[in-house]
C-alpha cells in the first residue's frame, strides 16, 4: 500500500515499480488495513457516497456494492447501530467501489462473532469467484486462510519460509501426520511394527500415517499375534502445529 518504505529491494504491482507509479497502482487497488474507517452517523449509502465522490465512481456503484457485501436492506439504519460483521462488509463495500482488480484485507474476521467470520469468509470467496477479484488475506487466525485461501504464504521474521498453493501445504501437512497406538505388549507391538517405521514415544507406539488402508494393515498384523489394541487414532496435524513447525525449522 505504500504505507511504510521498504528498506531494501523493489515492490512491483502489475508489472510497475511501486516506488515510480504508487497513485496509478493504488487507483486498481482496494484495501482494508486493522479495522473498519467508517462515519457511524451516517447510512451505508451516505458513507459509500462520501467515498464515491473521492474515487470518481458513478452513483449506480453505490447499488452494486452494497448487494454484493449484503448491505442492501439495510436502508435508514446508521452505521453505529450495525453489528461488527455488518461494519467489516461495509468496509469491504467501500474498498470495492472504484472496482479494484486486487484487494487487500488485514485480519478482516478480527473480533467477529461466529456469524460475522462466516459472512465475511463466503463474502471474500465469493468476490474471487463472480467478480474476478484477486485477494490478499493477512491473517494470524490458520484455520480460516485454510477454508478461503488457494495460495499460502508463511513469514516469519522478515523471510518468507513457504509460499505455494494450499494443496502443497496440505500435502506437507498429511506427512507430519502419525497414527498412535496402545497394545497389551508395546515392546513387542514395536518389533512386530518395525518396518512399518513405529517408534515409543511417552508411553506410546507412533507410526507415520500414509492412508487408512495401512492403519487396517496395522491393526490386522497386532490381532494376528495376539496383542489386545486400547488405542489406535491417526494424529493429524492441523495447519496452525504446521505452521509452528515451519517457522520452528523442524521440517
Amino acid at each position: 500500500m505504500g504505507l511504510l518504505k521498504n528498506q531494501q529491494g523493489a515492490i512491483r504491482l502489475f508489472d510497475k515499480d511501486i516506488a515510480k507509479h504508487r497513485i496509478e497502482i493504488l487507483k486498481n487497488v482496494g484495501s482494508l488495513i486493522e479495522q473498519p474507517s467508517l462515519y457511524a452517523h451516517l447510512t451505508a449509502k451516505e458513507n459509500l457516497e462520501v467515498y464515491r465522490k473521492i474515487y470518481g465512481s458513478p452513483k449506480s456503484r453505490i447499488d452494486e456494492v452494497l448487494k454484493l457485501v449484503d448491505l442492501a436492506g439495510t436502508g435508514s439504519k446508521k452505521a453505529k447501530q450495525f453489528s461488527l460483521g455488518m461494519k467489516q462488509r461495509l468496509s469491504i463495500a467501500v474498498a470495492l467501489l472504484h472496482k479494484p482488480e486486487l484487494l487487500i484485507l488485514d485480519e478482516p474476521t478480527n473480533g467477529l462473532d461466529p456469524n460475522g467470520i462466516i459472512e465475511t469468509r463466503e463474502l471474500i470467496k465469493r468476490l474471487n469467484k463472480e467478480e474476478g477479484v484477486t485477494i490478499i488475506v493477512s491473517s494470524h487466525i490458520l484455520a480460516e486462510i485454510e477454508r478461503m485461501a488457494s495460495h499460502v504464504g508463511i513469514i516469519h521474521k522478515g523471510k518468507l519460509l513457504f509460499q505455494g498453493p494450499l494443496s502443497e501445504l496440505q500435502q506437507l501437512k498429511n506427512k507430519q501426520s502419525f497414527v498412535q497406538v496402545d497394545t497389551s505388549d508395546n515392546d513387542a507391538a514395536v518389533r512386530l511394527l518395525a518396518e512399518h517405521g513405529a517408534e515409543q514415544k511417552n508411553g506410546l507406539i507412533q507410526f507415520p500415517f500414509q492412508h487408512r488402508e495401512g492403519v487396517a494393515a496395522i491393526a490386522q498384523i497386532l490381532i494376528a499375534n495376539n496383542l489386545a489394541v486400547y488405542l489406535l487414532q491417526p494424529q493429524q496435524n492441523d495447519l496452525e502445529q504446521l505452521f509452528l513447525h515451519i517457522t520452528s525449522g523442524t521440517i
